[in-house]
């Protein structure tokens, strides 16, 4: 079994929509962004103000087709972005580490396409959407910023489509592994054989369009071909060339 996260505990609510100046600290944010990796999340905070929130384990940063104000973008933590199926399911499209942004889209509308959840306890900054988009089209680095996130999100759910379509099972949860350990190693946040690994068997079921009972059994798999071990939240690479010949891809 996957460890589990500890007991759940919240900075607040169950939901409460951050809002342009407010939060821990209550003036404007213009230091650089302590544990902010990614290139757009640098660059948003080396450019603009912004506000810090706080949202625990379980709790909702945002909710799909919410009108937002602002553009929260994570600094410490780990949250996912997914979207309600009819069924009352979720598909989830993303995995949000240190440095993303809780969604691109808000970068060109007010409305946020899909929900965003904290998976562990998660530290946010929020930055005025209107100081952004005023910014944006005047600074030739954070439209360069923009334009490599936005392609990125591209290529992610690209990526998405053909492993939930075409992939079998232990060739998509050996992807994922692969591809949180490619973006953490790029953020320096894990070395290339250990990575911090909160996932729970539901989130991997999630986001790999599986049932939890099969995910349990290719882990287990995993486990009984010396691949790979999970402990203390912590996932580590035992064979990476053999994962790789798995998952189809060459490790960089």
């Amino acid at each position: 079994m996957l460890n589990e996260i500890g007991p759940h505990h919240s900075f607040g609510s169950p939901y409460a929509p951050p809002q342009a100046g407010r939060g821990i600290e209550a003036r404007a944010e213009s230091r650089p962004l302590l544990g902010m990796s990614g290139a757009l999340g640098l660059t948003l905070s080396r450019l603009l103000p912004s506000s810090v929130e706080e949202c625990g384990p379980r709790r909702l940063i945002c909710r799909e087709r919410e009108v937002m104000t602002v553009v929260p973008v994570i600094t410490e933590g780990w949250a996912c972005s997914f979207v309600t199926l009819p069924d009352g399911g979720r598909q989830i499209l993303s995995f949000l580490l240190p440095g993303d942004v809780v969604s691109t889209g808000l970068l060109f509308e007010p409305q946020v396409r899909c929900s965003v959840e904290a998976i562990t306890d998660v530290r946010y900054r929020t930055f005025s959407r209107n100081d952004v988009l005023q910014r944006m089209f005047s600074d030739f680095a954070l439209f360069e910023a923009v334009s490599r996130a936005c392609s990125d999100n591209e290529i992610r759910a690209e990526e998405l489509a053909i492993n939930m379509g075409r992939h079998a099972a232990d060739r998509r949860l050996a992807r994922l592994i692969l591809d949180l350990r490619g973006r953490l190693v790029e953020r320096s946040m894990a070395s290339d054989a250990t990575l911090s690994f909160p996932l729970r068997q539901h989130h991997i079921a999630d986001a790999t369009g599986l049932t939890v009972v099969h995910v349990s059994k290719v882990l287990s798999e995993f486990r009984k071909k010396g691949l790979i071990e999970i402990e203390n939240r912590h996932l580590m690479i035992l064979d990476p060339e053999r994962l790789s010949r798995i998952a189809d891809v060459r490790l960089g």
